[in-house]
């Protein structure tokens, strides 16, 4: 066990009273990850079921579904005790996994419950992240998530592993059906993980300040979270520059999803799974050892501002380079740095801004953000991806150079919001 502290210090750069909060919380969002990749496979693999307008019309259930979760969302924040409300969470979503794994057996060959379900994890696939990142960051103080966020997010590239692993080795022993009912019972995980890091914290973090806050409720209303992105000054609104960058990122997302896509059309379906499933390998893996050995570096060397804008930096590149040669093999490529980036660099950057904001604004706008503003952004960018090649008749090569200016303002947007958090660090 000592070597085993003395190789995470070294790593990570963890100190001695810090090494138990971390390693439940690199579990914490290693079983969470692990839980939505097992069903994930399941949700994707009911896609190939739909046309592209039912698909496109699924994808806008999801945000208006995803808009009264959050609403509900911030309704509860305001009248549950904090150290209730994480673990809650993740025991609803178990609980209506369960409901939809007797569901989907009950009437096989019922499509609504399907079209349910693939909207329901969608929900989960971003609130469940959204939730734990907002309790990461009330458990840690600015100068601790700068060091530590990158090595627990490693976790989640872990979990983006072992996920799927688990879906090979159990869907044709099983049946796919069964893997809803494992991802739910796998839930259970986080859930006792939040209660134990409640009870932790103020002893091995020394963040007592979090203590009293656990034995009260937040006060507010359900919409509090979406006027936190309005509220004045909005030049100076970090969570409304957050939102922006969330809408910038999902643009690109976007882009490469439907690139990757198209390309892949006259391809038969089992080419196709190996091209994904090769793309989901080199991602994780990749995002382990950035994350692991990488990441609070940069953030601890160059400042955030370095931090949060190297991803999208590259991605310019990127882009003007598949403008030059729009083939599969460079869209797969930049497909891989960008998940890569954004799960191992981007992502724990983006979460440390979350501590510049109250705990309240924190709670309850950061779902907004996550899922709303997220889901808001798919199908902006989505039917403007179709207006761009089935209106405008553009190709792959032009649309990749708009791709590159929306890269530049996302570029531009990270450098601005990362020097805040500098500043604000170095007072």
């Amino acid at each position: 066990m000592s070597y085993l502290k003395r190789y995470i210090n070294k790593a990570a750069k963890i100190e001695a009273n810090e090494i138990r909060a971390v390693l439940v919380s690199f579990a914490f969002i290693f079983s969470l990850l692990a839980a939505y990749y097992i069903i994930r496979s399941v949700r994707d693999g009911m896609s190939s079921d739909w046309s592209d307008a039912e698909l496109s019309t699924i994808w806008t259930f999801t945000f208006f579904i995803s808009f009264l979760v959050v609403s509900f969302y911030g309704y509860i924040c305001s009248k549950v005790k904090f150290k209730y409300l994480v673990p809650g969470v993740y025991g609803f979503f178990a609980i209506s996994f369960v409901l939809l794994f007797l569901l989907i057996n009950f009437f096989p060959e019922l499509n609504l419950i399907n079209q349910i379900f693939y909207v329901w994890v969608s929900v989960f696939s971003l609130l469940n992240i959204s939730v734990f990142w907002s309790f990461m960051a009330d458990t840690y103080n600015k100068e601790q998530a700068k060091r530590l966020f990158a090595f627990i997010a490693s976790g989640s590239s872990l979990g983006a592993i072992f996920g799927p692993t688990i879906s090979l080795i159990f869907a044709s022993r099983l049946g796919s059906n069964s893997l809803v009912l494992i991802s739910a019972v796998m839930l259970i995980i986080p859930m006792m993980i939040a209660m134990y890091l409640n009870k932790i914290k103020a002893i091995d973090l020394d963040n007592a300040s979090s203590s009293e806050f656990n034995e009260n409720e937040m006060s507010g209303k359900f919409w509090d979270g979406f006027a936190e992105l309005l509220k004045p000054p909005l030049a100076k609104n970090i969570l409304l520059g957050i939102g922006i960058f969330i809408v910038l990122y999902s643009g690109i997302s976007t882009f490469v999803y439907f690139a990757i896509k198209n390309i892949l059309t006259d391809i038969d379906q089992d080419t196709r799974t190996e091209i994904w499933a090769s793309i989901d390998l080199a991602v994780n893996v990749l995002g382990v050892f950035i994350a692991m050995f990488g990441t609070s570096r940069l953030a601890k060397r160059f400042g955030l501002s370095v931090t949060l804008s190297l991803v999208p930096g590259i991605i310019i590149l990127g882009m003007f380079i598949l403008a030059l040669s729009p083939i599969l093999w460079v869209v797969v490529g930049l497909q891989i740095v960008r998940r890569a980036g954004e799960y191992a660099i981007t992502k724990p950057a983006r979460e440390m801004l979350f501590t510049l904001v109250d705990r309240e604004s924190r709670f309850k706008a950061k779902s907004v953000i996550d899922v709303v503003v997220y889901r808001a952004g798919d199908i902006f960018w989505a039917w403007g991806f179709t207006g761009l090649t089935q209106v405008l008749g553009l190709g792959l090569g032009a649309i990749a150079g708009i791709g590159g200016f929306v890269a530049i303002l996302w570029t531009a947007l990270a450098l601005r919001l990362g020097r805040a958090f500098d500043a604000e660090v170095t007072e």
